[in-house]
């Protein structure tokens, strides 16, 4: 596919076919290419946890309990994905690798950075994934847990401390579902959103 209507076919995807399992190759390409993100540093401060099986059963038995009834409808269309992949941010690999001698920050302070870098490249790794998928010409959503849930879902799988979780990706064969009502709110323009050479200028 090329790349450009890899970028205009990428959707959120919310229903899947329970009955077609993500082939094993596909899998991974999706988490290979996720590792050719950019990182400072070459940090590359990520993991993923992929749960397939029984394993994502136990996933949506803790993540789904007690959830609100507006979200019903979208859980249900989610839970039929056989892939889920959690991805997480390690924020000690940047510390630590900010500190090594080429680089000289060895007070691992935090104020050095304008940004949580270890949050926008784990963010870059899970859009490269979501473009494979749509590449392999399959379907995925990103969203994340309920906050209270995610200490139990730690406990659950075992994820050590130190890792943040931002969020996972339901992967597998498209099915038909429901536009999301957000998209209403149309998509901004690059005439709205891009300002050229001062903040108050807009045209190319």
């Amino acid at each position: 596919m090329e790349f450009s209507e890899v970028v205009r076919r990428r959707r959120m995807v919310r229903n899947y076919d329970p009955d077609r399992p993500v082939p094993a190759e596909i899998r991974e390409r999706i988490l290979e290419n996720g590792l050719r993100a950019p990182s400072g540093g070459f940090s590359q401060g990520w993991a993923f946890l992929t749960l397939e099986g029984e394993d994502r059963d136990r996933y949506w038995r803790i993540a789904a309990e007690g959830a609100d009834e507006k979200y019903v409808g979208w859980l249900t269309g989610l839970r039929r994905a056989p892939l889920l992949i959690l991805a997480f941010a390690h924020k000690d690999a940047y510390l630590d690798r900010y500190a090594e001698s080429d680089k000289g920050w060895t007070d691992r302070s935090e104020s050095h950075w304008t940004a949580p870098y270890w949050f926008v490249d784990t963010g870059m790794a899970v859009l490269l994934m979501l473009q494979t998928v749509v590449d392999e010409g399959l379907g995925a959503c990103f969203f994340g847990p309920r906050a209270e849930k995610v200490g139990e879902l730690y406990e659950e799988f075992g994820v050590p401390a130190g890792y943040d979780l931002i969020g996972l990706l339901s992967v597998g064969y498209r099915a038909p579902d429901k536009r999301s009502p957000s998209l209403k709110r149309g998509r901004r323009s690059t005439a709205e959103v891009v300002h050229r050479g001062h903040w108050d200028r807009h045209d190319v």
